[in-house]
């Protein structure tokens, strides 16, 4: 929300109705009337009390404006005395001005339909008024100085909050109606308020022990002053001159008063003008010091304003460097992708051969006697925790990010102390959850498809290109805040046709992606069916075999890669430059005399892995490798199935290096940018089509569309931070 608000300016057709109103008030003959309603004014003008004060105006018509205030600031409501009706209804009038009695002269007051909430005590003192129309403001309670309005006749206090009269408006005698909401009404009684004004007043006179006297006969007597008299004295001529003679000097005395008020208000008029020609005076400096304030002012502007300028074009020139190197890894990307395609297509062949043959595979009884249930149930135990766990530690984290900055460390030492009590659950559960692993089929069935899943080349590969996809995004739509923020248009298409590419080639990964957890859980369903026959612990077995067994390709790999090398890739998550390094023999003394250039060339592309292999290659101290025995062939088990039951080895650590959830990033990779609707937490939101990455997890569920580039959102990816 923002701290400071614009003030509204009038239109025009308002401005010159103003100016109108006020020029027509002034011509000789004007009626006594000052209208200057629906101008949209949010203050009166002070033109119009001057105006008001000096051809003494009897009705003043300010209704349908924005008024939030009576009175503007240097005037007095001394200067609207003469008023005989005050017409201020449709504004934005939370309060009546305090000396509001001072308008002795006041007649009809219509304050209709403003955000009153009280009136002023001085409301007793308008001893002339006779209409006080209050409809549609937000009053609870009526004031008891009401009821000094001895000449009030007509009072509507309908749409209000009003709940009970006081009992002093029985002393409006001259009262003749009365508007209230009578169903809202506690004192007097709904009923009694129905009933109209006069059983109303009756009853508060009642209540005050008076007597109740009807408005007609309160009526003031009009008549005629002293004209019985005249009527006596006719006939006497001494008496008739005396009397003209005293009527003549009671003229001259007024004409004498008259000159003297006539000659006080010249000298009034006189003072006010000398004030004013003061005023302009200290005016007139006052702007000449604020001219050479300006003056000094836009020259430190000037100054100000080139060294924002010298500054922008530093920021555009880093700008142009990052979207110079963001396009050459989008262009390496783009290259390697192309180049890792045939490789996928080669390694999807050769794992669908393996799953062929291994589907062929049969399991025997000799291999179920000779499985070991010991060694593979603690693995499956091992795997479903650190599943497990992992999928805590997720929670946790994200339950730290939305918690607020004051509770995030007693958070923390809940989540620490739950967690020690599930690994305490864990430890003193570990050997019941072996017994019931050996006997609980779908726990095994679950364990198996983690292990699938971890174990599979192809959707590693995937998962990658995938990450690496979501940073080039993120980087991309930094850019496009960084270029927005600028106020520049150049490259803004090149941008657009980059993301374009990199959205295409998301959606086809996310694909692929999805058509092989297909594949994986077709295979697990047929594997399933095999499982109906009477063989016992099928699935321990798989799990297993699966452990034991290793793809061909990587087995392949691993036979002509040092074990170190191996190692190495596989905490950097980068196993799919294996076949690379192998088909052209990089050892450990060969990467010691290899550069960056060097190892683009035969397509190890990512900054990352490359510094990674150059500092191991370094700091790695020659030793003899040990080759790495290939395990036999599908067929060959196969052969050996039918030949006779053999005795599965146990898969040792050497062979399978350990898995890590997540790869490091990149030193280059885009720091996590700030969301631009709360601008509090971190971006972890990928929107698609547009594929900008702008917005928190909490802000994006009530967005509908991208507030970068206001596209409709279709889909949107939950990015995680390792």
């Amino acid at each position: 929300m923002p701290l400071f608000f614009r003030k509204r300016k009038p239109s025009e057709d308002a401005k010159k109705r103003l100016e109108h109103q006020l020029y027509m008030s002034k011509e000789v003959g004007a009626d006594d009337v000052m209208d200057i309603s629906s101008c949209e004014l949010s203050e009166a003008p002070t033109s119009a009390f001057s105006l008001c004060k000096m051809l003494h105006k009897k009705a003043f018509n300010l209704s349908d404006n924005e008024l939030k205030s009576l009175i503007p600031k240097g005037c007095s409501i001394s200067s609207l005395v003469t008023l005989q009706v005050l017409d201020i209804r449709n504004n934005k009038l939370t309060s009546l001005p305090d000396d509001i009695g001072q308008l002795t002269s006041l007649q009809v007051l219509n304050v209709e339909k403003n955000h009153l909430k009280g009136l002023p005590k001085s409301i007793g003192d308008l001893c002339h008024l006779k209409t006080l129309n209050l409809k549609g403001n937000c009053l609870n309670e009526l004031p008891a100085l009401v009821g000094h309005l001895r000449s009030l006749k007509t009072l509507d206090l309908s749409e209000n909050n009003i709940r009970e009269l006081p009992k002093d408006l029985a002393h409006a005698r001259c009262l003749e109606s009365l508007t209230l909401d009578t169903a809202l009404m506690t004192y007097p009684h709904s009923s009694v308020c129905a009933a109209g004004t006069e059983a109303i007043q009756q009853f508060l006179c009642a209540e005050l022990g008076l007597e109740y006297c009807p408005p007609s006969e309160c009526q003031p007597a009009q008549g005629a002053d002293g004209m019985t008299e005249e009527t006596n004295s006719v006939d006497n001529p001494d008496f008739a001159w005396q009397s003209n003679f005293l009527e003549y000097q009671r003229r001259k005395d007024e004409k004498n008063r008259e000159k003297l008020l006539f000659e006080q208000d010249l000298e009034e008029k006189r003072r006010e003008h000398t004030q004013l020609v003061y005023l302009n005076n200290s005016h007139k400096e006052n702007i000449l010091l604020s001219v050479r304030e300006q003056e000094r002012l836009d020259k430190e502007l000037s100054v100000q304003q080139q060294a924002l300028d010298l500054q922008r074009q530093q920021t555009l020139r880093k700008v142009q460097e990052a979207e110079s190197s963001a396009m050459n890894r989008i262009t390496s990307l783009l290259q390697d992708n192309s180049r890792q395609v045939q490789n996928a297509e080669i390694l999807q062949a050769m794992e669908q051969d393996r799953i062929h043959m291994e589907q062929l595979a049969a399991v025997t009884h000799e291999e179920a006697n000779s499985l070991r249930k010991r060694d593979v149930a603690v693995a499956m135990q091992k795997m479903l925790s650190e599943s497990f766990s992992m999928r805590l530690l997720q929670e946790a984290n994200e339950g730290r990010r939305q918690s607020m900055v004051t509770d995030a460390q007693r958070r923390m030492e809940d989540q620490d102390m739950k967690l020690e009590q599930l690994l305490s659950l864990q430890q003193l559960d570990k050997s019941k959850a072996v017994a019931e692993i050996l006997q609980e089929e779908e726990m095994q069935k679950a364990a198996f498809e983690a292990l699938q899943l971890q174990k599979d080349t192809v959707h590693g590969y995937l998962r990658n290109q995938i990450m690496q996809i979501e940073a080039e995004l993120m980087q991309m739509t930094k850019l496009e805040v960084k270029r927005r923020d600028l106020d520049t248009e150049n490259l803004q298409f090149v941008l657009a046709d980059q993301r374009t590419g990199l959205l295409d080639m998301l959606q086809v990964l996310l694909k692929q992606k999805d058509q092989r957890e297909q594949e994986l859980r077709q295979l697990l369903v047929e594997l399933e069916r095999k499982s109906e026959s009477n063989l016992q612990n099928y699935w321990m077995i798989q799990y297993q075999r699966l452990l034991d067994s290793k793809p061909l390709s990587l087995a392949m790999q691993e036979a002509g890669v040092e074990h170190e090398l191996v190692s190495l890739l596989s905490k950097l998550s980068a196993e799919h430059y294996l076949p690379i390094l192998a088909h052209h023999r990089i050892t450990a003394e060969a990467l010691r005399h290899m550069t960056a250039k060097d190892l683009s060339k035969i397509g190890v592309n990512e900054v990352g892995i490359q510094r990674a292999l150059l500092n191991w290659a370094k700091t790695h101290i020659a030793k003899p490798t040990k080759a790495v025995a290939l395990p036999a062939e599908p067929r060959a088990n196969e052969e050996e199935e039918v030949a006779g039951p053999s005795q599965p080895s146990a898969p040792s650590p050497e062979a399978t290096p350990p898995m890590t959830p997540s790869a490091p990033g990149p030193p280059e990779s885009p720091s996590c940018s700030e969301c631009v609707v709360c601008m509090e937490r971190g971006s972890q939101v990928i929107f698609l089509p547009c594929g900008h990455v702008c917005c928190c997890y909490q802000c994006n569920e009530s967005l509908q569309t991208c507030p970068l580039c206001r596209a409709a959102i279709d889909q949107r990816l939950r990015l995680y931070y390792g």
